[in-house]
């Protein structure tokens, strides 16, 4: 069995993207070890576990507390679940801090995502933590990244060629269909945060999109036809595209993931369970 390495901020990660994938390796056998930026147990973002303050009404008093939109947006029960029980595991709570991470005794290094720019930023844009991703592929290391995950390793440039660590490789990641669709939503619902869905937002001059995860990782590939999507005619391709059905356990028929070899991506928390089960499945002995 491996051992995984999971570094994620110490607020507003997705929830799933971290706590199923925990579950399923740690299932299989796998150990996992966190690690957070100031080595204290981190936080997800609390809209995608509870779903209030999507709403119109969120701050009005007591209605705030019942939610609509956002039952369709956060975690569903499966991955509210698996967060409640991660949170009170031993290796969740008791991280190492991002300065003092290593991959010495460590098989896979698997990146999750999560939108809220409020604390994915300083994740995404860690300068030690991209030294960690080009030290990982440098070693062989398995790679997951899922939804902004995928950015993080974009961004992640090895000082020997000058180029992220994806380049020359396929990927996935979170799609600009998807984004554009809960940002729409949300920046009407939530309108005093209009860009709650949005991590990094584009600036003048730029196109539409232009900073969505999917316009930037696909800037970093070798050639744009390495970020993949679900292609059309594909089986299932309605479950997988619609940014609804989620994958679980037993049903991977939402999911689309992309195995590259030692590197795995996905894009949204609807793929964790298949993702976390292909890495699973790589570090069988």
């Amino acid at each position: 069995m491996g051992a995984v390495l999971i570094p994620i901020p110490d607020r507003d990660f997705d929830p799933t993207e971290v706590a199923v994938s925990w579950r399923v390796l740690t299932r299989n056998g796998h150990r996992v070890v966190f690690t957070t930026e100031s080595g204290m147990p981190a936080e997800a973002d609390d809209i995608m576990v509870t779903g209030r303050g999507l709403d119109v009404w969120s701050k009005v008093p007591l209605l705030g507390s019942i939610p609509v939109i956002g039952l369709m947006l956060r975690a569903n029960k499966d991955g509210r679940d698996a967060y409640a029980r991660m949170l009170q595991s031993a290796e969740y709570q008791q991280p190492v801090s991002w300065s003092q991470a290593s991959l010495d005794g460590i098989d896979a290094l698997l990146l999750p995502g999560g939108h809220r720019a409020r604390g994915m930023r300083s994740y995404i844009d860690s300068d030690v933590l991209h030294r960690l991703v080009v030290d990982a592929f440098a070693r062989g290391v398995i790679v997951a990244a899922i939804c902004h995950g995928v950015l993080l390793a974009a961004r992640s440039i090895d000082p020997v060629t000058g180029r992220s660590v994806l380049y020359g490789r396929t990927t996935t990641a979170l799609t600009w269909a998807m984004e554009r669709l809960a940002w729409r939503l949300t920046r009407l619902t939530r309108f005093w945060d209009p860009d709650y869905y949005r991590t990094y937002t584009e600036q003048p001059g730029q196109p539409g999109g232009y900073m969505s995860v999917q316009s930037e990782v696909t800037r970093a590939l070798r050639d744009p036809k390495d970020f993949r999507d679900v292609e059309p005619g594909s089986a299932h391709r309605l479950l997988k595209s619609s940014g609804m059905a989620r994958d679980t356990a037993t049903d991977s028929r939402p999911a689309f993931v992309v195995d590259d070899g030692n590197y795995v991506s996905a894009r949204w928390p609807g793929d964790t369970h298949t993702f976390a089960n292909v890495l699973s499945q790589k570090l069988m002995p």
